[in-house]
């Protein structure tokens, strides 16, 4: 089974890009660690191609070698913050009409040209950046993300909600709120095991019944 992590440098986190099975340090490590034990007998091949600094317009451009040509038996896509924060950081907006416009001509095509189970992962912002709005666009487009997920996606998980709800301080898991840490990564990975495994259930349960 085929599992592909998509995303910016929350995802890529130091991978060596020469390597696609390369899980890199952060959430991606933990993920795959967790899903092979909790199933032994099944043979995984995880593929983590995520690239630090990359928004929606990226995922767009590598739609075809980097989603499509993979032919990833599930795929998840963390992908956002850099949409919001390189506003700011370079100049460089997205707006809340090309964002939606990139995802969904990416979650489209994955779902319509492959027969991949899509997990949608909501983009996270632990502190910072209330002075530049930084807030206020994120839950714009997480909302657009939500909506998209609705459409397209067999999962998603709300990243940025559980990291609010925990009664830690949230620089136990990010030093800056956006690049989580071993902790922040670790439990990332957890949530991410949760909500994969109704998924991989039923890739395996199809998989049974085709061979009865």
């Amino acid at each position: 089974m085929k599992i592909l992590f998509q995303g910016d440098s929350v995802t890529d986190c130091g991978r060596d890009r020469s390597n696609p099975h390369d899980m890199g340090d952060g959430y991606c490590r933990y993920a795959s660690a967790m899903i092979q034990d909790t199933c032994p007998d099944t043979e995984f091949e995880f593929l983590n191609l995520g690239i630090s600094g990359n928004r929606t317009e990226n995922l767009v451009e590598r739609l075809e070698s980097d989603f499509i040509d993979v032919k990833p038996d599930i795929v998840s896509v963390m992908i956002g913050i850099n949409d919001v924060w390189h506003r700011v950081a370079i100049w460089r907006e997205t707006t809340d009409e090309a964002f939606e416009a990139n995802l969904r001509l990416v979650l489209g095509a994955v779902r319509a040209r492959t027969d991949a189970k899509i997990l949608v992962i909501q983009p996270f912002l632990l502190f910072g950046g209330e002075a530049f709005g930084l807030r206020e666009e994120l839950v714009r487009k997480q909302a657009v993300l939500k909506k998209l997920a609705d459409e397209f996606a067999d999962a998603y998980l709300p990243m940025d909600d559980l990291f609010r709800e925990q009664p830690a301080d949230p620089t136990q898991y990010s030093e800056d709120g956006i690049h989580p840490n071993a902790d922040g990564a670790l439990f990332i990975g957890e949530a991410y095991l949760k909500t994969v495994m109704p998924l991989i259930e039923d890739i395996l349960r199809d998989d049974s019944d085709d061979e009865d």
